[in-house]
């Protein structure tokens, strides 16, 4: 089977950078009609909508910061993204950020900040659409992007693994949930990539070795590697694949502990 997303259109939250920018890339490559969201349009934004024009999609920008305290900015975004396309059938609740102090500093604030946008976001998001899908009889397919620390902690992560390990479980729930209403619901969980949050690492050259130590296949590769497993978990090669969280991690959540350095 031909994996691709001609006649699909996808709405990709949190994507102007990053994973989130790999994802919209390879959607377009493959296809897909796109509507991205970030908080602000940018230089960033409009290279990115003109890539991916040139494979022959249409690409649309819909503003709206997911992390805002108010369940209107999950609405506002939803409109927008309808207004943009109507006939949007794939979700991806890719916005996600880390906001951390340590443990004992933590508080309300940051730690439900953390929360609205890397878990409640995308579960009232996933809700409208769900809404609008089952009443218009759309097969959709929802895509949350977790990470490597949804299944390995960091000390200095609290908020940030917690939420990332809530998005575990909602990719399981909902599609317990949606399943029968002919939804999709699955996961892609990145490790270590090279995006502007992990800039640090040509900086950090000795933390950087570790890591790639730290990975059976010794890469720390660029964002792109997410982009063809995400075009897989939404595409109709997966309709039987429901409930599953893809590890993009080079083996790293599989192996317990290397040999020292």
């Amino acid at each position: 089977m031909t994996i691709d997303l001609k006649g699909h259109a996808a709405l990709v939250t949190g994507a102007s950078r990053g994973v989130g920018r790999a994802i919209v890339e390879a959607f377009a490559e493959a296809g897909a009609h796109v509507v991205v969201n970030s908080r602000r349009f940018s230089e960033e934004t409009q290279s990115l909508l003109d890539k991916c024009k040139s494979f022959g999609v249409t690409a649309s920008f819909v503003p709206g910061d997911l992390a805002g305290p108010k369940e209107k900015v999950v609405d506002d975004v939803f409109q927008s993204a309808v207004a943009a396309r109507p006939d949007i059938d794939i979700l991806v609740n890719n916005a996600g950020q880390y906001f951390d102090v340590p443990f004992l500093e933590m508080d309300y604030e940051r730690l439900f900040k953390t929360f609205r946008l890397n878990v409640a976001s995308g579960y009232f998001l996933t809700q409208r659409f769900a809404r609008r899908w089952v009443a218009s009889q759309t097969a959709g397919r929802v895509l949350f992007i977790g990470s490597i620390n949804g299944k390995l902690a960091e000390q200095v992560s609290t908020a940030y693994d917690t939420s990332k390990g809530a998005l575990e479980m909602m990719v399981k729930t909902l599609a317990v949930a949606l399943a029968p209403l002919n939804i999709r619901v699955n996961g892609l969980a990145p490790g270590i990539v090279r995006t502007p949050q992990t800039s640090w690492l040509d900086t950090q050259p000795a933390k950087a070795a570790w890591i790639a130590h730290h990975t059976p296949n010794g890469r720390i590769p660029d964002a792109a590697v997410c982009g063809p497993g995400a075009v897989y978990l939404v595409s109709d090669a997966a309709s039987h694949v429901h409930g599953h969280m893809l590890m993009i991690d080079g083996g790293m959540s599989a192996w317990q502990q290397p040999e020292p350095m």
